[in-house]
């Protein structure tokens, strides 16, 4: 979530702006989606969802080909007890240990600027410093470099609008802490503390929405060659121990 949708749903606490109704449906039923398409079903039905898009499959290396957001990829499908729980996006032309960050750092920022993703961290912050010897810490330090990003759906970019509605959850929050008097007239304090309280609130219940819409990415090194894989996971068919 950008820092600047915190810091409006702090302001609106003092100042009591936005008057949208509250949302009930949680979204915990909605589930990733690849290409517009739901990340569910069966392997079958999910490549040919996916070959309607405009890509290939292969039988015998059991995996798709086709664009992906301006790049040559291999997508494969991965199932738990015949459901698809994965979307597995792979590069086809691998790239240099150079271009591998510049290209990880510019899907950071794609990600951070669709309106549709909220990342799984606090700060929002994957990307790598240009110093960086990735090559090193990924070889020698077994450093994994990667980002995860949550898929918002529209009632959940409702919920986050909704001001009125987190105006009610924090108010008694802050009340019990804080006079009429002290936030009639915040010190510094204070107002980071109610922003504070404003955002563990928004994370810790926009998380229960979305936590079941994951999608991240990693770089893959392969005899010094590069590649980013990206992962389109419904969390709500993965393997959860049952078998175990």
């Amino acid at each position: 979530m950008k820092k600047t949708i915190l810091l409006f749903v702090a302001v609106c606490i003092f100042f009591g702006a936005g008057n949208v109704m509250a949302q009930q449906n949680k979204n915990k039923t909605e589930v990733t989606k690849f290409l517009g398409i739901p990340v569910d079903g069966t392997k079958n039905q999910m490549i040919q969802k996916i070959k309607a898009k405009g890509f290939t499959y292969n039988q015998k290396q059991d995996r798709l080909k086709g664009k992906f957001n301006g790049r040559d990829v291999y997508v494969s499908v991965v199932t738990n007890k015949n459901k698809v729980w994965r979307i597995m996006v792979q590069d086809v032309v691998p790239s240099s240990e150079t271009n591998i960050k510049i290209r990880f750092n510019e899907l950071c920022r794609q990600f951070v600027e669709n309106e549709k993703y909220v990342p799984q961290n606090l700060t929002g912050n994957y990307e790598i410093e240009s110093d960086e010897d990735i090559s090193y810490n990924i070889t020698v330090r077994n450093k994994r470099y990667e980002a995860g990003y949550f898929q918002m759906t529209e009632k959940d970019k409702e919920f986050l609008q909704d001001t009125t509605a987190l105006m009610n959850a924090v108010k008694p929050i802050i009340q019990s802490k804080y006079t009429e008097e002290e936030l009639d007239n915040p010190t510094e304090e204070i107002t980071q503390d109610v922003y504070n309280i404003a955002a563990d609130y928004l994370f810790e219940n926009l998380y229960e929405r979305v936590k079941n819409r994951s999608v991240w990415f990693l770089i893959n090194e392969f005899y010094g060659d590069y590649s980013i894989i990206m992962y389109y996971d419904n969390e709500l068919n993965k393997a959860r121990g049952e078998d175990l």
